[in-house]
């Protein structure tokens, strides 16, 4: 009785419980090195460039002179300084 009920516990671990704390720990490095001039794109879709960079929360250049403060854990991606533009995003 004991078995099975450790093999499905095994299951979950590797299939559900590993992979999603390899993924917090990868966003959480993540945000840790958002730098200014990073672009970056929240949750919400905004796409933005970091100008200025605190302990929970970055400054982001939305458009020009249009300036909003975004809590850290709400950033989804980060794209760094030169990187090119992806294919879906330069035919918006």
């Amino acid at each position: 009785m004991l078995v099975p009920l450790l093999l499905v516990f095994a299951i979950f671990y590797f299939l559900i419980i590993r992979p999603q704390n390899k993924r917090l720990k990868a966003h959480r490095e993540m945000v840790a090195a958002v730098k200014r001039g990073d672009t970056i794109v929240t949750s919400g879709g905004l796409i933005g460039k970091v100008t200025k960079v605190t302990d929970d929360e970055v400054e982001a250049e939305i458009a020009d002179g249009v300036r909003v403060h975004v809590v850290k854990g709400t950033i989804a991606e980060v794209r760094p300084k030169g990187q090119p533009v992806k294919a879906d995003d330069a035919k918006k």
